[in-house]
């Protein structure tokens, strides 16, 4: 990772949830999930117990515990959002009109969610070169551990919507864990992360996502722009 230190420790958590929605941003009006988690909805499961400015975390393994299952719902959502243009006009005038009422701005949208989903994740975090002389990997580790162990987060984990509350537990020891399903197949191209090289205009990056004996490997993947 550019800018950053890696770290070969690996840490597993194993996350459960009654649905999931990992939005392919191919479809523009109605939700439709990708097949699996994608790295960047495992990273944000990570950042959710320990997120600092010193470290980066990065998604290396993803095992599918629970079979494919899939449910279509129909849900309301707000057709808008608050323009940034007037959040920054109100704020030079000191006043301004921000609400959106949901009952004049609601619309019902159709989606084919994931559904009684299950992951063991595993990732490492890299320290960033300008991490600062009080940072180092030991204090971040035992934070992490500590945290995970005990349930705490620093806002609740989700699965790919905010609706979408996952629990999660930190995993020891793998083997003495379920195996992950026995499917193999080409899930093709899913989104991998966003590359905030320029923070003003952030770019999505793909791999080729090949799921094979239920686990996705991504450390040697080929990331595309």
């Amino acid at each position: 990772m550019k800018g950053s230190t890696t770290m070969s420790r690996t840490y597993c958590l194993e996350v459960t949830g009654d649905f999931a929605c990992f939005t392919r941003p191919e479809m523009k009006v109605e939700r439709v999930s990708y097949d699996v988690i994608t790295p960047s909805a495992a990273r944000a499961v990570f950042e959710s117990i320990l997120w600092k400015p010193a470290i980066r975390w990065r998604v290396v393994r993803i095992e599918v515990l629970k079979p494919i299952r899939w449910i279509s719902l129909r849900r309301n959502e707000v057709a808008s959002t608050v323009s940034a243009r007037n959040v920054q006009v109100a704020m030079n005038a000191g006043k301004g009109h921000l609400g959106l009422y949901i009952e004049d701005d609601r619309q019902q949208r159709a989606g084919l969610l994931l559904r009684d989903v299950a992951y063991r994740l595993h990732a490492q975090f890299d320290m960033v070169n300008d991490a600062g002389d009080n940072n180092n990997a030991t204090k971040f580790h035992e934070m992490f551990v500590r945290r995970a162990e005990k349930g705490q987060c620093i806002n609740q984990p989700y699965l790919g919507c905010r609706e979408f509350a996952c629990d999660f537990r930190l995993v020891a020891d793998v083997n003495a864990s379920a195996a992950p399903i026995a499917e193999t197949r080409d899930l093709g191209w899913m989104l991998y992360d966003l590359d905030f090289t320029s923070p003003a205009n952030p770019q999505p990056q793909f791999f080729r996502a090949l799921l094979s004996g239920g686990v996705i490997d991504l450390e040697h993947v080929e990331v595309r722009g």
